[in-house]
């Protein structure tokens, strides 16, 4: 099993020293839902919600959180992100809100972070808006897809 990056000789928390690693292009695909009653679904789906168009608000906040990532996961190098995109479907038979992220950058370090945090903060945008009209609602498997890249090149989860 390969040691941990993150820690020191000493165990200690230390941020991955990048310097010698060559710039490439790297793309990570992150995805997850929000599960809820089959009303939620149908308030979402017409845009009648109190608080508003959820899903465009979601997409934003996704957008926004994939460049906030270093400011909230201790440790994760600030990089320069040439693309993020959340795109966010709806799926009737299971009451689902779908999220995916898919977030570009010519760096150091990958966006796997990025993409994971855009859909996370999507999908809590989404509970946050609807919360007052379903306290049930889940956000589910939130998850990497893909990432491409680097030294490790390209995987794909799914």
């Amino acid at each position: 099993m390969e040691e941990l990056t993150h820690l020191d000789a000493k165990g200690r928390p230390r941020m991955v020293d990048v310097t010698g690693k060559p710039d490439t292009q790297r793309e990570a695909v992150a995805r997850g839902t929000v599960r809820m009653q089959a009303a939620t679904f149908d308030l979402i789906q017409t845009g009648k919600t109190k608080k508003g168009d959820v899903l465009s608000v979601a997409q934003l906040a996704g957008i926004m959180a994939a460049k906030q990532t270093p400011g909230l996961i201790p440790l994760c190098h600030p990089i320069i992100i040439d693309d993020s995109r959340v795109e966010i479907s709806l799926n009737e038979s299971d009451r689902t809100v779908e999220i995916t992220a898919t977030v570009r950058s010519t760096g150091k370090t990958g966006v796997e972070m990025e993409a994971l945090t855009a859909v996370a903060v999507s999908a809590l945008t989404i509970y946050d808006m609807c919360k007052a009209v379903d306290r049930g609602m889940k956000v589910e498997n939130i998850r990497l897809v893909s990432k491409s890249g680097g030294k490790s090149g390209t995987i794909k989860l799914e």
